[in-house]
């Protein structure tokens, strides 16, 4: 079983209010509901970070090596598919 910490935090009336109403829809407790939004919140993150870190290892140019090697596989294609027509 996970254990839990107890927190206060601050938040604007309108959004307790909305946050409440919310946990009263879903049938859970605004401690639960406020868990399940860190949470997610955690997540989408996260998975920003590494789209992130994705995207830069995607951004580079290609290095002298992968250039040659790419040259000769669109030569290669295109021989294929002069061929097949």
């Amino acid at each position: 079983m996970a254990s839990t910490i107890k927190t206060a935090i601050s938040i604007q009336k309108s959004l307790f209010e909305e946050a409440e109403n919310l946990a009263q829809e879903l049938k859970v407790s605004r401690s639960e509901l406020f868990g399940l939004a860190i949470e997610t919140y955690v997540r989408n993150h996260q998975n920003q970070k590494l789209l992130q870190e994705i995207n830069q290892a995607y951004a580079d140019e290609p290095d002298p090596s992968e250039n040659v090697r790419l040259t000769k596989m669109r030569k290669h294609h295109r021989n294929m598919v002069r061929n097949a027509w």
